[in-house]
């Protein structure tokens, strides 16, 4: 046996020493792996670096360094080279984040095949936000649509600000025709991005379809905010002023959308002759007037400024934007004194995407013309669009001035002070807007809003209130009520909201989630109970929810079913640290703690020890006693 220990040892000193080592060698290599998958959880930019290179001198060859390499040059920008890197690190081992990042760069080249795949295989191991966002995208291309929703809103969860999640979920139930859910998701669109251009235009088609013009125009005038050069939304802006009957403005609104109108040859030439003509629609060209316009300016190129202007409008009608800009920069040129030439001169500008020189023209209308209310709006707008708000300002304040009665141009006004915390401004510009339209939801939320900054909240809740009952799917201004409701310690009428978001959004774990708070607060345990319950039906792994409903069951005595929902909330988020001092509590319960035992036992040992004691004592004073007594007895003999 002695023998048969030496030579075993023996043997596996000469494996160890010749280097082969029954897989242990790979411990680098693993632990590598290890720190591979750690990676993306580094803040700071030193450390990754640092934890990167010791990757690779841990396992240079191995699928690891294969995936920092495919990092470093995705890193860089160079696509290819990184595909061919995670290739490599997939080829050796199993690695979920090589294959989530793979199938990444796949639907970013339009692999979507090969994506599909590797995102699946990177979602077995890791639910990475980003995976479930590119896989929901594909299989709503694909019309995969209940797995796209739920990959989409699993994305969702984490990318809170991606604004491009919820749009895509909005366009999704568009397509099973869900009008309510694509509402719905816009708007958690615009809380993740106010400025979303496809949010407001989703709304906007969704108000369309239901014949609300004035909502539908509402978000296109917010989406001419973010994007003022979309032809589209000015197209469909035009076709609301057509059917509300004001011509002129959805002409114009044509013409920005690059589809003029086409209007009769007569009413061409007519307003090709009039020195001042507004943008309106395309004709075919007065090839004779063009002549004889022409011929004049041959005749008398000095006292060809009117000539010039006349011949813009007419190329400008007949939608040929490049002569029509020649002929108005000439009729500049020789110092005219008609704001339409500099006017119709920035709108071409602007359609064309030149928006300086659109400025400088708008600047130049005004100087010739103050009262040109159109110069002053076009030009407050990019103002506006490019965040110029003391210009913006005063541009728009121009055009209240010539045209008061115009209360989406005040509400732009209102949002600017609002932006720039002028209260106070704000507020008189967000109530000369409700004063002409008293029920418009947007500025009742956001006069509230200016109020609740200023900590007049009652005010604040008197708008909310007003915006809810305009819009009682506007869970922005529901969640702002509640949180006042909540500092003025007004539990009733908490409770009433909740319920009532409870019935607009049935399928909403947050709201029964919420619902089930204020009834825990008010010791109406039952209802909490069912409310909690509700949260995690819909959402099962709600940790929250979970979290509650052990709370409540420790309160109520279920202390085994407690313990069940608790384990489950730990589960579902381990960062929650109620859950785990819960769960101590309940195992308490169950197993209480032997060092409470222990701590009995020490006192009681210790109180009989010192009882021992003194019976000892008193024993040899007994015996002492004895012992002397018989003595005594002796003497009386």
């Amino acid at each position: 046996m002695h023998i048969f220990r030496t030579s075993l040892s023996l043997l596996c000193s000469v494996l160890f020493l010749c280097g082969f080592s029954w897989g242990l060698g790979s411990d680098q290599c693993k632990e590598a792996q290890e720190k591979a998958a750690t990676l993306h959880k580094l803040g700071d930019d030193a450390l990754i670096r640092q934890t990167e290179a010791k990757i690779v001198s841990l396992c240079p060859d191995g699928a690891a360094a294969h995936y920092i390499s495919a990092v470093q040059l995705e890193r860089v920008g160079n696509v290819d080279g990184a595909i061919t890197e995670y290739r490599k690190a997939l080829q050796q081992n199993a690695f979920p984040l090589a294959s989530g990042n793979l199938g990444l760069l796949y639907a970013q080249k339009g692999m979507n095949d090969e994506a599909s795949v590797e995102l699946t295989r990177g979602l077995a191991s890791i639910s990475d936000p980003k995976y479930h966002k590119a896989l929901g995208l594909i299989l709503a291309e694909r019309k995969v649509y209940p797995l796209a929703i739920y990959h989409l809103n699993e994305a969702g969860r984490d990318l809170t600000r991606d604004a491009d999640v919820f749009i895509a979920l909005a366009e999704i139930h568009g397509a099973m025709g869900q009008p309510d859910k694509v509402l719905a998701e816009y708007r958690r669109a615009l809380t993740a991005d106010p400025n979303s251009e496809k949010a407001h235009l989703g709304i906007a088609r969704v108000y369309l379809a239901r014949n609300e013009q004035d909502k539908a125009l509402d978000q296109l005038k917010k989406a001419e905010v973010s994007n003022p050069q979309n032809r589209d939304l000015h197209l469909m802006m035009a076709g609301i002023y057509e059917k509300k009957g004001d011509a002129k403005v959805a002409e114009y609104q044509y013409l920005l959308g690059g589809k003029p109108k086409a209007r009769p040859v007569m009413a061409v030439l007519a307003s090709a002759a009039q020195p001042g003509a507004v943008a309106s629609g395309a004709g075919p060209l007065d090839e004779k007037n063009e002549q004889m316009l022409k011929a004049a300016i041959k005749e008398s190129p000095d006292k060809a400024v009117e000539a010039y202007e006349k011949l813009g409008n007419l190329y400008r009608l007949a939608g040929r934007d490049a002569e029509a800009i020649a002929a108005y920069q000439e009729a500049a040129y020789r110092k005219s004194t008609s704001s339409s030439v500099y006017l119709n001169l920035g709108i071409l500008h602007e359609k064309g995407g030149k928006l300086d020189e659109a400025v400088v023209d708008y600047k130049q209308a005004i100087r010739v013309n103050p009262d040109d209310a159109d110069a002053h709006l076009r030009l407050a707008e990019i103002r506006n669009s490019r965040g110029f708000n003391q210009e913006a300002v005063e541009q728009y304040s121009e055009f209240l001035r010539l045209k008061p009665d115009s209360p989406d141009i005040q509400l732009k006004l209102a949002r600017i002070f609002a932006r720039s915390k002028e209260y106070n401004l704000a507020i008189s510009a967000y109530s000369a807007v409700l004063k002409h339209s008293p029920d418009n939801a947007d500025a009742n939320r956001e006069i509230a809003q200016t109020y609740k900054a200023k900590g007049m909240n009652d005010k604040a809740v008197e708008h909310y209130k007003k915006a809810i009952a305009q819009q009682k799917d506007d869970q922005e201004s529901r969640n702002s009520l509640i949180a006042l409701y909540v500092k003025n310690k007004q539990y009733d009428e908490i409770t009433g909201l909740l319920k009532e978001s409870v019935q607009l959004f049935p399928d909403d774990a947050n709201n029964h989630y919420k619902l089930g708070l204020i009834y825990e607060f008010r010791k109406d345990y039952d209802n909490a109970i069912a409310s909690y319950k509700k949260s995690t039906d819909l959402k099962p792994d709600h940790a929250r929810s979970l979290n509650a409903l052990g709370r409540l069951y420790m309160k109520t005595g279920r202390i085994s079913e407690a313990k069940e929902v608790l384990e489950a909330a730990k589960k579902a988020d381990p960062s929650l640290e109620e859950t785990s001092v819960l769960l101590n509590n309940v195992r308490d319960e169950f197993n209480p703690e032997p060092r409470k035992i222990s701590n009995k036992l020490k006192s009681s040992r210790s109180k009989s020890v010192k009882k021992g004691k003194k019976t000892s004592k008193g024993s040899k004073k007994s015996k002492a006693t004895k012992a002397h007594k018989p003595v005594a007895k002796s003497k009386k003999k």
